[in-house]
């Protein structure tokens, strides 16, 4: 038997390539740099490495080199190409946040030294010494890197990989916080057990989806439904357990449980990093297994997901209703749009198949309008203070329209943006997502998903209300943030509003490139 030799595409896998390696490198600085050159070293190594890969991606499909890449375990078509680059933007912006160290009087928010127990001496000696982890941006990047070939994988082995890869720098920064440090490392360790459970399902699934097609590659296993003389039990069971690994990603009921906690518990950086780059890259992973491996079953699965979408955006809404901690409250938000999103993934299949190409560009746009809505607040999120640190109680917020008109208008309008009114890039993401369920025939599902919307609403709306119309809380005040943190609020902001007013020109981009390779 001859072995073929192994052939890489170098110059098409450079944006994830650059990523990688520029992890690496940091690795390296973290054991050779002083600590006290470590921090600036750290950070534009990171941004530089990500502009890097946006202009190779950028020029990557210019000349169109579309297509399978590494021996066909990596496809590189529209859907990864759009991935590509909302991963690299939101994950530039999540790192400036993450430098932010004026607010925190000159250290960042992550622990002096997270292996020290909370409140122990080491702990007080090593905040004394004015020591941080730096090594959080290569823990970032390996994270990236992970979910760019996540998010264009083409076989199943190389997908579990990614998903490893993209999740265990995830659990340690989950852990990492400056305040409140307890919490955080019980956020850390519910996400790495439940997350390790997730794993187990997902790789159990792909030993079953092998037995039944024999083969990890997405479209031949594709073209193995119908044929194989396998039990069809193998391909049920295995479509369910592979189903609860990406659907705990993506935060969808009833897999969304580590979801509160650890949006709560993570530094708020790190929280708004995972809001939108681990949601948009288990939405992609999903879509990509279950539209080109899993299409001819849809009647397995398009239902299943029609009601764990409604179920989905069922608990997100009703309990965000009920919260009294900001952090907490668009984590339900989150558990919330992931339902609508899950919406457009089922309408969307029904468009693909009947080659109107515009429909995955649906989803693609509300992840991208919530994407930057999402980092902007939670960067906000980082200015308000107390005498504890973040100031996240609901409560804390009260008057802060008199306080800074400005900061609190601003959140205002990303928040009527989650809630999709008019002139904001919310609204546009669900009348596309809503638009998309409707023409793939599931109308009933699109109305569900517009009541929720509106009941959602008047989640937003409470804490609008108690911004302007609340007497303030004289212990809060808004901190002096550096321009690492107000440079994503601004971007965030406009291009919330920008797409609300133009998003034709996001549209078109996302609509017309090549839809799921096989």
């Amino acid at each position: 038997m001859t072995i073929p030799d192994p052939v890489f595409e170098w110059l098409e896998l450079s944006p994830v390539l650059v990523v990688f390696v520029a992890a690496c490198l940091g690795v390296i600085i973290e054991a050779v740099v002083p600590r006290k050159a470590r921090f600036y070293c750290q950070l534009v190594l990171a941004e530089i490495s990500l502009l890097s890969s946006v202009g190779f991606l950028v020029f990557n499909g210019v000349r169109g080199a579309w297509g399978p890449l590494a021996m066909k375990a990596v496809m590189l078509d529209g859907p990864a190409f759009v991935a590509w680059l909302a991963l690299l933007v939101f994950g530039f912006l999540a790192l400036l946040v993450f430098a932010e160290r004026k607010i925190n009087a000159g250290a960042t928010a992550f622990a002096a030294l997270a292996s020290a127990v909370p409140g122990s001496a080491t702990e007080s000696e090593a905040i004394a010494q004015r020591r941080e982890h730096t090594e959080i941006f290569p823990l970032a990047l390996f994270s990236i890197a992970g979910m760019m070939v996540f998010v264009a994988a083409n076989d199943l082995l190389t997908m579990f990989i990614a998903l490893e890869v993209m999740s265990l720098p995830l659990y340690l920064m989950s852990g990492m916080a400056r305040s409140r440090r307890i919490l955080s490392q019980e956020a850390a360790l519910k996400y790495f057990l439940l997350g390790a459970f997730a794993s187990a399902f997902f790789l159990f699934g792909i030993a079953l989806l092998y037995g039944y097609s024999g083969s990890f590659n997405l479209a031949r296993i594709a073209d193995s439904l119908g044929f194989s003389t396998m039990n069809r039990g193998l391909l049920l069971c295995g479509i369910g357990l592979m189903a609860v690994g990406l659907l705990f990603k993506a935060g969808v009921v009833p897999f969304q449980f580590w979801v509160p906690d650890v949006y709560t518990g993570a530094p708020t950086p790190v929280t708004g990093f995972m809001a939108i780059c681990t949601k948009l890259a288990a939405v992609v992973g999903l879509a990509r297994v279950f539209y080109v491996a899993l299409g001819a079953e849809r009647w397995s699965w398009q239902t299943l997901f029609a009601v764990l979408a409604i179920a989905t955006m069922l608990v997100g809404v009703i309990l965000a209703l009920t919260q009294t901690d900001l952090k907490r409250l668009l984590a339900y938000s989150a558990i919330s749009h992931a339902g609508f999103i899950l919406t457009a993934v089922v309408g969307a299949y029904q468009n693909v198949a009947a080659g109107r190409v515009n429909a995955f560009g649906s989803i693609i746009f509300y992840l991208i309008a919530y994407g930057f809505g999402i980092i902007a607040a939670f960067a906000i999120i980082t200015t308000v203070r107390d005498e504890g640190g973040e100031a996240t109680r609901l409560q804390s917020w009260n008057g802060l329209g008199r306080k800074n008109p400005l900061l609190a208008g601003v959140f205002a309008f990303l928040l009527l943006s989650f809630a999709g009114i008019p002139l904001t890039g919310g609204f546009i993401g669900k009348w596309e997502v809503f638009a998309s369920a409707w023409a793939g025939g599931f109308w009933w599902l699109a109305i569900t998903a517009v009541g929720f919307s509106l009941v959602a609403a008047y989640v937003y709306i409470k804490v609008i209300m108690a911004m302007f119309f609340e007497e303030p809380d004289e212990t809060v005040v808004v901190g002096k943030a550096s321009l690492f943190t107000w440079i994503p609020v601004a971007i965030g902001a406009l291009a919330t509003l920008y797409l609300g007013i133009f998003p034709e020109h996001l549209m078109e981009l996302v609509s017309n490139l090549q839809i799921f390779l096989r």
